[in-house]
């Protein structure tokens, strides 16, 4: 039987749930889709899950660029656990992974995005609005079309992202037509901290999770 592939719904500091679940299961992926809000760092938090050999990946939440704190506890403890704006092959399985927000002062589809990358926003601002040398610690969730960019050069299976798509209420079109360029099969999403099960005008599936939900990818 293939590792299982486990993906987990924000866990807003509370990660027994995940760790519980996780532990049932023979040492597979897990992926966390943001909001982590660690008190202690990820690799503090999650050890016995790395004690026992499980690889660990994550996405940026709106909730952990709040504070410097716990953005350090997460991407400073753990970079290279981040899949945002990157492809990683499971069990022969290609997942993408898109962290972070929509904000207007960037880019809120369906209107036109006010900046296209990072670079751009940096020129704009004036350096006491800088973050250690780069964007501010707010916008370091923000998506800017160059994440879209970077990822529809690629072909996956799986979309995990922080923002929903266009079935949730609070979703984004603009979500759909990237996985469909990509020729993705199934969108699991966190940030609206709701459990449900939809599909895409486009045919692509969608599943959405609660507060420290877990879910376990089936494997075709």
């Amino acid at each position: 039987m293939p590792s299982p592939i486990v993906i987990a719904g924000d866990p807003h500091g509370n990660f027994t749930p995940i760790i519980r679940a996780c532990s049932a299961e023979d040492p597979g992926t897990l992926i966390l889709l943001g909001d982590c809000e660690l008190r202690v760092p990820l690799h503090h938090m999650l050890g016995s899950l790395f004690a026992l050999g499980w690889q660990i990946h994550w996405i940026l939440g709106n909730k952990d660029t709040e504070t410097a704190t716990e953005f350090d506890h997460l991407a400073g403890d753990f970079p290279e656990g981040d899949i945002g704006g990157k492809v990683i092959e499971v069990a022969g399985m290609r997942i993408a992974g898109l962290g972070g927000v929509f904000k207007p002062r960037i880019w809120h589809p369906p209107e036109a995005p006010s900046f296209n990358t990072r670079h751009e926003f940096m020129l704009s601002l004036p350096p006491r609005e800088h973050w250690r040398g780069g964007l501010p610690l707010w916008h370091r969730d923000s998506i800017f079309p160059e994440d879209f960019a970077r990822l529809a050069q690629h072909r996956f299976d799986v979309l995990v992202t922080h923002e929903a798509p266009s079935c949730h209420r609070h979703g984004f079109a603009a979500i759909d037509r990237l996985a469909e360029v990509t020729g993705a099969r199934l969108i699991i999403h966190g940030h609206h901290h709701e459990s449900y099960a939809a599909r895409l005008n486009n045919g692509i599936d969608v599943r959405g999770l609660a507060v420290a939900e877990t879910w376990v990818i089936e494997i075709a």
